[in-house]
Parts: structure tokens; C-alpha cells; sequence
């Protein structure tokens, strides 16, 4: 404990003696780029629990398809935990505010997320075809209602939320099912599943590989239409988005970096280079989450009812000496999550195997 502490000290001497201010920035991008990370990552473990029902036609293929991301998934899991753990120590109100005001929709999400995690581990544990059929079913679910839900939450932080002076949450919970957060969540699903088919298509071979050709295509051609719907959408019914784009136009790269990105993915597939195409999915994602990251800065939630009711990255951030001991931590903690995962995807790189180990 001691020499811990040392260390710490030892560590907030290392670091400038930055004002709550920049710090309270800094824990922004922090979270942005643990955000972006979880999407990317445990988009593609998201993707392919949602088309496991359509793409498997056999006991055999489904085993395949829940082992191309059975040693990543709960690795994956980790950016979001990361960003639980970091929101609650840098921003207590705002993860007050969310944890308590949205609790029905993160308690409903949790379950989506167990229930997948549930239905990769029990499956194989019993040789019946209704057990087996029954948790690929719950693979499937958990994987689209997560998927689903956060699309559903990025929906809503565009809008903003009704939130009274002491920043708690006053509206309903059916008021989170509005038409543009509902879109945003299909958009959300049809996303994942984009990404995800392109990794199955990495991780497989022979005639199911082939199976997923037209299935990567469908899945392009669905995103695309309601990625132009949503875009449009959001510049009429959330202004807001626009403004650190306008305030800021170099930031203007990031929407034309990513509609190249998502315009050469079926360049990429019908090249027959879906790596390429992989890449370009993976920077789509990370595109649309830097963008909902700068629509909503400098808010974490935004007030629909009052704008000066809304928390924002001052008013919702912990104190400097807080601030700059968890920058520490995240510092010496964040190269161990790299280190991690890179060792694991180093690790499963290549075609998925089925052996006695296997789900």
C-alpha cells in the first residue's frame, strides 16, 4: 500500500499541474477514445450474434460462428467497463444522472449483455438440439437489444432529456422511445451487423465464407439508406450537432473521412479485399462516434426542457486532485488494456477452428 502510494505521488509530480478545467477536457477525450474503442471491437462480437440465426444453417456452422469471437468477446467487454468506471470517476453527476434517471433502460441493457455472455457459455454445455436452439435464440436477442439500446441512447443524447435544476431526469421512460432515437437504434443494429459480417467473412472459409457474400452486400445497401436518413434527420431535428463542426471547421474531415470510409466498403468487397473493407468499417464506426462526440460537447447530457439544466464537462466533473490522480491510472492502466488485447487478437489471429475446447 505504501509503495502504491508513492508511486502516485510519485506520478502527480510527473505530471503538470494542468487547471480542473483542461484536466475535465482531457477526461472527455479519454472517454471518447474508450467509447470509439468499445464500438469498434465489441461491434463485430455484437454483429455477428444478430445475423447468427440467418447465416447458420447447421449445428456446425453456428458453432463457427459463436467461436470466431468466443476468445474476444469478454476481453472486448473491458472498453465498456473502462468507460463505466472512468464516467463515475471523472464525472460523478453525470454518471449519476444517467445510472439513476435511465435505470429501467440500463437495467434492461445488462440483461441483453448477460444473456449474450449466458448463451456463449451454456450452449455447448448441453448435446440437446432445443437447448442449443433455445440459447441461440438468446444469442441473437442479447446481441440485437444491446446493440439496439445504444443506439437508442446516442438517439436520445442528440435530442437531450428533460432534466430539472438538480439534474435529475423528469420525463418517462416511453419517452426515450421516440421515433429518432428508435431509428438510431435500428441504424445502430444494421451497423453492427455491416461489421460484423465482414469479420465473420475474415474469420471463415470455404462455401459458408461464400454464404456471406451476399449477406455483406444486403447489409451495406440497409445501412446506407438509413445512414442517409439518419444524417439528414439529425441536422433537422438536432441543430445542436452542428455546432462544434461550425465553431471548429477542421473538424469538417471527420464527416468526409467517413462517408469515403463507408463508400469504400463495397468497393473493398467487390475487389474480393474485405481486410479493406474491414478497415473501412472499423473507421466508419469510429467516424460516427467521434461525431456523436462533438455533437454533444462541451455536454455529457443535455437538457431538452432548459439548456442551463444540462451537465456539461465543468459542471459534472470531479475535482482537480481527483481528475489528476485517475489521469494517473489511466496512464499506467490504459497501455495494459492495449497490451491485452493486442496479445489476444495476436493470439486467435487467422480462420476459426473447431476443437474439443471449442463453444
Amino acid at each position: 500500500m505504501i509503495c502504491v502510494t508513492n508511486l502516485l505521488l510519485l506520478g502527480q509530480s510527473m505530471i503538470p499541474d494542468f487547471s480542473r478545467e483542461t484536466l475535465a477536457f482531457v477526461w472527455f477525450v479519454l472517454l471518447a477514445v474508450l467509447l470509439i474503442g468499445y464500438a469498434i471491437l465489441d461491434g463485430f462480437d455484437l454483429g455477428v450474434g444478430i445475423l447468427h440465426p440467418f447465416v447458420a444453417q447447421n449445428d456446425h456452422e453456428r458453432r463457427l460462428v459463436m467461436n470466431s469471437i468466443g476468445p474476444l468477446w469478454d476481453g472486448n467487454e473491458v472498453w465498456l467497463v473502462t468507460f463505466g468506471g472512468a464516467l463515475f470517476a471523472a464525472f460523478p453527476e453525470a454518471y449519476a444522472t444517467v445510472f439513476s434517471g435511465f435505470y429501467l433502460a440500463l437495467m434492461l441493457l445488462l440483461c441483453a449483455l448477460i444473456l449474450r455472455a449466458v448463451s456463449l457459455e451454456f450452449r455447448g454445455k448441453v448435446h440437446s438440439p432445443r437447448w442449443r436452439k433455445a440459447w441461440d435464440l438468446m444469442f441473437f436477442a442479447g446481441s440485437t437489444l444491446a446493440t439496439f439500446l445504444f443506439g437508442v441512447a446516442v438517439g436520445n443524447m442528440m435530442l437531450g432529456v428533460p432534466l430539472d435544476g438538480n439534474h435529475e431526469f423528469v420525463g418517462r421512460f416511453t419517452e426515450l422511445l421516440n421515433p429518432y432515437s428508435l431509428a438510431v437504434g435500428i441504424m445502430a443494429v444494421l451497423a453492427f451487423a455491416l461489421h460484423g459480417s465482414i469479420y465473420l467473412y475474415l474469420k471463415t472459409e470455404g462455401e459458408f465464407q461464400q454464404r456471406l457474400r451476399p449477406v455483406m452486400w444486403r447489409m451495406f445497401f440497409l445501412f446506407a439508406a438509413f445512414y442517409a436518413v439518419i444524417t439528414t434527420w439529425t441536422a433537422i431535428a438536432a441543430p445542436r450537432s452542428l455546432t462544434t463542426l461550425n465553431e471548429m471547421p477542421i473538424l469538417w474531415v471527420v464527416p468526409i473521412l467517413n462517408l469515403l470510409a463507408v463508400l469504400n466498403i463495397p468497393r473493398a468487397i467487390h475487389k474480393g479485399i474485405e481486410g479493406h473493407a474491414f478497415f473501412s468499417s472499423s473507421c466508419m464506426i469510429a467516424a460516427l462516434v467521434f461525431l456523436f462526440i462533438t455533437a454533444l460537447f462541451p455536454f455529457l447530457v443535455p437538457a431538452s426542457n432548459d439548456p442551463s439544466h444540462s451537465l456539461t464537462i465543468l459542471n459534472a466533473a470531479s475535482s482537480q486532485k481527483t481528475l489528476k490522480i485517475m489521469l494517473l491510472i489511466a496512464l499506467l492502466g490504459l497501455p495494459c488494456v492495449l497490451t491485452y488485447s493486442g496479445v489476444i487478437y495476436w493470439t486467435f489471429r487467422g480462420k476459426v477452428k473447431l476443437d474439443e475446447t471449442s463453444y
